[in-house]
């Protein structure tokens, strides 16, 4: 690789999960279902929607791990009756829609995407001239994106069954408007990934690997130097690959981080009016989208935000190896 030149990103404590573009100046606007057991899921057509009846919970968390990000406080909130598909989308999936409609995405309009170094070949290796700072673990491929998520002699197709990658929130609004869907809201995400098990730190509960099962795709061994793929995976993982929450919905921890249709603040919803507790939306402006659930790269020493109460946020043009996302809809 050549002399490694620094990349700064919005917000340095957070670019261990999935850096930032750096900001634009401009500021853009705008009771639970019964479970039944899921086959595994068809990635030929839209993802399957699973009906929830809503009401309230509690969201958020007081066990902060990292205070910055708005974790906490615990607030009960009421939600209304939505869908949410019960697995992100997948390459195959956003092929084709992207194959419809002819959509460009934000990072193939960039020309680059950031990437995890391991999934990085030699022959790229050595056209890659800057990492992130603090992270020198993400790296700017040139012609990285959803069709070449490695770099430019990789493929979607070797993971047509994973959940899609390099996608931006534009992306993901885009493919939610073709197949007349949304993106969830943070307390709607929340609630289906909460699966009705109140303030439990994981979808399944308390214990990250009950029994000895793996039931979520995140990093093993040291990181970031060393991953015994004990789950099963160093990257991501084909989407219901483990078991889904009591509301049949699969990867909600780890595997790729999910975009949501809220504007991030650590703290609005500290000092937000009780109207904001129904179907809260978020801020009415800011310059970074929230994240929720994790990814691959997690690991509980260095950002374990695989937990149900966890967040953080990234810049809607931006795009990275483990960012993805799953729809909603009314």
């Amino acid at each position: 690789m050549h002399n490694q030149d620094k990349i700064p990103t919005r917000a340095e404590e957070s670019t261990c999960c999935s850096p930032s573009r750096q900001p634009s100046t401009h500021h853009h606007t705008n009771n639970p279902a019964e479970y039944q057991q899921q086959q595994y899921p068809d990635i030929s057509t839209q993802s399957k929607l699973i009906p929830l009846q809503g009401g309230e919970f509690r969201m958020g968390t007081d066990n902060q791990r990292f205070p910055a990000d708005g974790e906490g406080p615990i607030r009960t909130v009421r939600i209304e009756p939505f869908q949410i598909a019960i697995h992100p989308v997948t390459y195959a999936q956003f092929n084709n829609f992207a194959t419809a409609t002819g959509y460009i995405t934000d990072a193939e309009k960039f020309g680059w995407s950031f990437v995890f170094r391991d999934f990085v070949s030699e022959s790229t290796k050595k056209t890659v001239s800057q990492v992130v700072q603090g992270t020198p673990w993400w790296w700017k491929v040139d012609n990285a994106d959803w069709r070449q998520p490695d770099g430019p002699d990789s493929t979607w197709e070797s993971r047509p069954d994973h959940p899609v990658t390099h996608i931006s929130w534009h992306d993901a609004v885009a493919y939610c408007e073709w197949v007349d869907a949304r993106l969830p809201t943070e307390s709607e995400w929340e609630y289906a990934a909460r699966g009705g098990i109140d303030q439990a730190t994981y979808p399944w509960g308390d214990e990250l690997i009950p029994d000895g099962a793996h039931m979520c795709n995140i990093w093993q061994g040291n990181f970031p130097e060393e991953n015994n793929i004990a789950d099963g995976y160093h990257g991501t993982s084909p989407v219901g690959n483990y078991k889904p929450n009591t509301y049949g919905i699969f990867d909600v921890a780890g595997n790729v981080w999910e975009w949501c249709n809220d504007w991030f603040s650590p703290t609005f919803h500290r000092n937000a009016r009780r109207v904001t507790r129904q179907n809260p939306q978020g801020p009415k402006r800011g310059d970074a989208k929230v994240i929720r659930g994790g990814s691959y790269l997690c690991h509980e020493s260095y950002c374990n935000r695989y937990r149900v109460g966890a967040r953080t946020a990234s810049t809607p043009d931006s795009s990275t190896g483990n960012m993805g996302f799953r729809i909603a809809a009314d």
